[in-house]
């Protein structure tokens, strides 16, 4: 890592801090997506809630109508004319047979008559806003806010009846502001029927072409009501600032919850940044203390099950007797940067506890695993070539192992890894399979040999679907020359299979547990493990 990003990352890295950041962020995730639920939910609120309006509305619309044309047709079946006493009756009795007839009016040359004398009927009205051949409509008669007066009227021959604004408002609830127009003349021309008048057209490419029936403008909901006639539809106008008490209501009971939330994520953040902040000052300890060990995985040639090599291993066993995974403090060290002491501190072990060994056994090497910081710089090379001239060990003894992980820049890799060769170090890619380097790049690595995942050997003969993936990297590794060690061999038949498939080196606790130091001297001395004994772990 670059001195500036360690600058950088020491600035930021510290708990309360990284605790706020966390909770602020969660915060404002929280509120965002709390904030676009209620949107959502209050937008889907009044879709329904207009939809269902508008449904009342049409149902109401479609009976008054029914009424009015029921009732016109039956005035001009009786053959009246003129206000005669029988006219009268007749206009009257309209209007008490028919739930929906405010009044019915006769109107022709000469006179005028109503079933409800001195009120404004036929004579005062203007053009119809709807003509048809059969009936005339007159929308919105009164612009008084009376429900006692005629708001919608239809007229056949001399003959109108109308209905009241008390017909339509006891169906339609609206909304402060809002407005149930009747548009015509395609969309042209809006006459309220309920609220105020309202400016039109509500958008500059009206008609919309989309059948969307709910547009959403700055200002405000408008509601299409597409009906059976061409000559007109109904919308429905609603002010936008009558969702703000809905959303203001649903938003005051998710923010106390959201930040109870951000909370709780800035608490963990913080037990946890204090956690690896303690192991990491723990870890420095550790390496002050010699609480750290080297131990060593055999490597077995699977024919003649004679030791080739090792893997070195690092194991933490604190004072208390207890062992810390590597899997917990490999990666924070990684984070950390504490992870080229680690490097270090088993290249300088290894040497000094195997130095005697490797220069009396020319053909035994142990590989030490890389971090990804290592491999995309060239310091681990001058740091080994000063141990070995110390311990008079050869280059090839000593072999590097890197994941696919740790690849992050292939071109800087190769540079670094090639570099390693140069001077004589094998290049192990280890876990093979279960990251992302892919056959080109393989290709093009200084590699001397591939490890395979355990995983893929514990699959061997058991899971149809992956057993067949080692197979398929031995005879990958054998077309690119490139030598191959199975890892986590446990069982015999497990050897054998990949013996024949061309495998001819492997490691596992079939041969032996992770050795000390002396174990493993004492294995390598002897040539070849104990017949029905294996060596056990002693970290």
């Amino acid at each position: 890592m670059s001195p500036a990003f360690l600058r950088i990352r020491s600035a930021i890295y510290r708990p309360w801090l990284m605790a706020m950041l966390a909770a602020a962020a969660c915060a404002a995730l929280l509120l965002s997506a709390s904030f676009g639920l209620v949107m959502h939910q209050v937008q889907q609120t009044e879709i329904e809630q207009m939809n269902a309006r508008g449904e009342r509305f049409l149902d109401r619309l479609e009976q008054i109508f029914g009424q009015l044309r029921e009732s016109v047709d039956g005035l001009n079946g009786q053959g009246l004319q003129g206000c005669s006493p029988a006219m009268i009756s007749a206009l009257q009795q309209v209007e008490f047979d028919n739930r929906f007839v405010y009044d019915a009016v006769y109107t022709d040359d000469q006179q005028r008559c109503s079933s409800r004398p001195g009120e404004p009927g036929a004579s005062e009205l203007r053009d119809p806003d709807i003509k048809g051949p059969t009936y005339s409509y007159w929308l919105n008669t009164t612009t008084q806010p009376d429900d006692n007066l005629a708001a919608l009227r239809l007229g056949r021959g001399a003959f109108t009846v109308s209905t009241s604004r008390g017909h339509l408002t006891d169906v339609v609830d609206l909304t402060p502001g809002g407005s149930l127009l009747v548009v015509l003349d395609k969309g042209k021309r809006a006459v309220p029927v309920l609220g105020p008048v309202q400016a039109w057209p509500p958008t500059s490419d009206w008609p919309p072409p989309s059948q969307q029936a709910l547009l959403i403008t700055r200002d405000s909901l408008i509601y299409r009501m597409f009906t059976k006639s061409p000559d007109y539809q109904l919308v429905l106008i609603a002010p936008r600032t009558s969702l703000l008490p809905k959303m203001n209501a649903a938003l005051w009971a998710l923010f106390p919850g959201s930040l109870v939330l951000a909370g709780f994520v800035g608490w963990m953040v913080l037990l946890l940044v204090r956690e690896r902040r303690s192991l990491s000052a723990e870890l420095q300890g550790a390496l002050r203390r010699g609480e750290l060990k080297v131990l060593y995985q055999p490597i077995f040639d699977l024919n003649s099950r004679r030791c080739v090599g090792a893997e070195a291993l690092v194991r933490w066993r604190r004072p208390d007797g207890t062992l810390t995974s590597p899997d917990l403090f490999i990666p924070m060290a990684e984070n950390t940067g504490q992870i080229r002491e680690i490097t270090d501190f088993v290249l300088q072990q290894l040497l000094e506890q195997l130095g005697q060994l490797l220069r009396a056994n020319p053909h035994i090497y142990v590989s030490v695993n890389l971090a990804a910081c290592d491999v995309m710089v060239p310091r681990i090379g001058r740091v080994v070539a000063r141990l070995l001239a110390q311990h008079r060990v050869a280059a090839h003894q000593i072999a590097f192992e890197v994941t696919e992980r740790g690849l992050i820049d292939v071109v800087v890799a190769r540079d670094n890894l090639q570099a390693l060769r140069d001077v004589g170090h094998q290049v192990l890619i280890d876990d093979f399979g279960t990251g992302y380097c892919s056959l080109a790049y393989l290709q093009t690595l200084p590699v001397d040999c591939l490890k395979i995942d355990k995983a893929f050997i514990d699959a061997l003969g058991h899971d149809a679907a992956s057993s067949g993936v080692a197979p398929h990297i031995i005879r990958m590794a054998h077309a690119l020359q490139l030598r191959v060690i199975a890892e986590g061999i446990e069982l015999e038949a497990q050897a054998l299979l990949l013996t024949s498939e061309g495998v001819h080196y492997g490691q596992g606790w079939l041969f032996a547990h992770p050795l000390n130091a002396r174990q493993f001297m004492e294995l390598v001395t002897r040539g070849r493990r104990l017949n029905g004994r294996r060596l056990d772990d002693e970290a």
